[in-house]
Parts: structure tokens; sequence; C-alpha cells
């Protein structure tokens, strides 16, 4: 074991001493703290040095979704929004470079295909509509790929896996359904029956640190993987993708649930995914432990509807576990950003504030955009962060 290794060893110990506390939970911090060790920056440093650095003015209106890619070189961001339009941005030269708008409806999510760069070194952008499909869009030739033709209703949220090199993509919608599709074919797998409502969000469990990136899943056979959905029932459920089954159901939220994810691999919760993040329109964000199916934290601090939460990339100084916690985030209709210690659930660390023409914070992503930057100084990890707003402008900020 290396040093930083032992030392959050010695750090997780004294904590659970100290707290006296038994849940699960606990014990996938050791890997989160040992993985970010020497590459996360801590948290004090980006309050103090971070600012405004850049907006894109091209959208109409709300932007609902945001994702960020590498690709040849270049950093792009990729954005959907609800006047119609799919939208790729070169983030250096600060300009739009491809717009898909032949299609005409609200856009609810765009995310870039993890498959297609794989197996075709495509660049392609996957994108959800209110009208019930799934399309995804070729940004070198400017054309429509494929299809995904299946919910009864607009599509509220999708998914990449982490395993097949992003094969599988599960969605959520109006239609009170979650479906997982095969990308190759645009077939949908299965659909999943039990929320009572709109699911506004869904996330896959990460790729876990004991099988290889190839999970033959078959028909549905899922090698454990799970899917995570949020639905206006305010209701978390856990969907087994080997059985299709549901497994757990949260409750606790008050109000629609707008945004899950799962405990990513570089946080540490990387064999089983035991860690959920939420936040929802009760103006609450939350974390949730799977193996306990029980609430592990709450924060609140925003005075409006959360909507997007991530685990950010920063870490904190904790003098009550005598060494460094990670980080939330979180963005709300308030228009503010909020900044929590994932162990101290009433220690709020950083707000900031989105332009008073913004309206509010949709939709959130870190982004790392020095790719050239190779120095492992925790405090110069040139971390960024977007963010789309209600009335169009794209904000970075870093």
């Amino acid at each position: 074991m290396n040093r930083p290794e032992e030392e959050v060893q010695i750090i997780v110990q004294y904590w659970i001493r100290v707290s006296n506390i038994t849940l699960g939970w606990i014990h996938d911090f050791d890997k989160i703290v040992a993985n970010y060790a020497t590459a996360n920056c801590m948290i004090d440093t980006f309050c103090s040095s971070s600012k405004l650095l850049k907006t894109f003015f091209q959208h109409t209106n709300c932007v609902k979704s945001i994702d960020y890619s590498t690709f040849n070189d270049n950093q792009l961001i990729c954005s959907g929004s609800y006047d119609n339009t799919v939208r790729v941005l070169d983030i250096a030269n600060n300009k739009q470079i491809r717009l898909f708008n032949e299609h005409s409806s609200l856009v609810f999510c765009v995310k870039f295909s993890q498959y297609h760069r794989h197996n075709y070194h495509s660049n392609v952008v996957c994108s959800a509509y209110y009208d019930t499909t799934i399309r995804c869009w070729d940004i070198k030739k400017s054309k429509q790929l494929q299809t995904f033709n299946g919910h009864a209703n607009g599509v509220c949220d999708i998914k990449f896996s982490s395993f097949n090199c992003g094969q599988y993509l599960c969605s959520g919608s109006y239609d009170n359904t979650v479906r997982l599709w095969d990308v190759e074919t645009s077939k949908s797998l299965h659909a999943f029956n039990g929320h009572e409502d709109v699911i506004w969000c869904v996330d896959i469990s990460p790729l876990q640190s004991n099988n290889s990136k190839n999970n033959n899943i078959g028909v549905i056979g899922g090698n454990g993987y799970t899917i995570c959905s949020g639905s206006a029932d305010k209701t978390i459920c856990i969907w087994d993708i080997e059985t299709t089954k549901q497994s757990i159901v949260f409750k606790g939220h008050e109000d629609w649930v707008m945004s899950v994810k799962y405990g990513s691999n570089e946080l540490g919760a990387i064999d089983n995914s035991n860690v959920i993040l939420s936040g929802s329109a009760d103006k609450s964000v939350r974390l949730w432990d799977i193996r306990s199916g029980q609430q592990i934290q709450e924060f609140n601090g925003h005075t409006s509807y959360v909507n997007d939460v991530e685990y950010s990339p920063f870490v904190v100084d904790n003098i009550e576990i005598g060494g460094t916690s990670n980080v939330v985030c979180s963005g709300s209709a308030d228009n503010t950003i909020r900044f929590c210690d994932i162990r101290a659930n009433k220690k709020e660390l950083h707000v900031i504030k989105g332009h008073e023409k913004d309206g509010g914070i949709l939709c959130l992503k870190f982004l790392q955009l020095d790719k050239n930057m190779k120095n492992n100084n925790r405090r110069d990890c040139h971390i960024n962060l977007c963010y789309g707003s209600y009335k169009g402008p794209i904000h970075i900020w870093g």
C-alpha cells in the first residue's frame, strides 16, 4: 500500500471511530479519498480564484442539458434546448461548429455517444425529444444517423452504459417507463414499469472494477449492473438489468426527483456503486446508501427546485475527521450553484450566483479544459464548471 492510501486508511478508521457510524457507505470513502488523494483540487482554491471565463449565447430558450467531450484534440460541448435545437460548441475557439435543427421538438437531454466513438471513431451526439424519440447525429457529416422509437410520450433523460463501451442506452419518459436500448440496432430491449408518474432522470451504475469493459449482457443479462431512475412520483427506483426487476425504492423526497447520479468510479463507489446523489423540486439534495436502503445525508440551502446534481472533483479539509472530504454540487431554479461537504450535511462550502439574466440553473458539467496539464499539484488542477440556464446562455466558470 502506498503512502496516500495508508494515510487514507488512518483517516477513515479514525472518522468511523469518532462518528460511531456503521452504514455500509462509509467504507467506500477510503476508496474515494485514495483514488483522489493526488488528483483532486481543494475547494477553497476554486472558491478563491474562480471567475466567469466565457459565455455562449446561441440558444434562444432554456438549455435543458449539456455534455462535454474531447475529440481529435478538440474540446467540445453539446447542448439541448427548448428552442428545439441541438448545438455543438468549440470551447477553445468560442464558437458554434454544428447546429441540428431539422427535427422540430423540445430537446430534453443530450449526450456524446461513447459507442460510436469507440467502434467507429465517429463523433456523435444523441438527443432525447419531447416527441417520444431519441436521435443520433453525426457531427462531422452534419446528418442524422438513427432514431430510437418505443416510448409513448416525451423522453426526459438518457444515459449510455459504462460497460460494453456504451453499447446500451437507458431512457426515462413522460410515459412513466424506463427503457434499455441496444445502440447498435436501435432496438428497445426492455421497458421497466413501476413508477406512477413522469420519469425525469436516469443513470446506469458505473463500470465494475472486477469486470472487463466488455460484459456481454445477451438480451438483458446485466452482470450486476443497475439502472437508477427519479420520478415525479417523488421516488427513486433501482432496477436490476439482469433480472429486469425493481430492487429498491427510495422514499423521502417531498416533490419531483429531478436528478439522480450514481457514485462514479473516480469518486470511489467502484465495486457496487453503493451511493446515489439526488436533487428534487422539494429544494433538497440527498445522498442514499443502496446497501442499507437508507438516506444518509440531506443538504438544504436552495430556495427553489434543484434541477441537477453532480459529484464534484473537489475535496475540502474536514477538521472533524482530520482529513479531506469530497464535495457535491447542485444547480437550482433559484439561480445558484451550491457546493457541500459530503460528510457534513449542514456545511455549505461555496455558492456561485448565476447572472441576473439567466433566470435559473438547469444543468451542470465539470470540465478539465487544459488537456496538456500534467501537474499533479492538487492546488492547480484547472477544473472548470459549465452550466446551462433557463434563459439560454451557457457559462463556463473556472
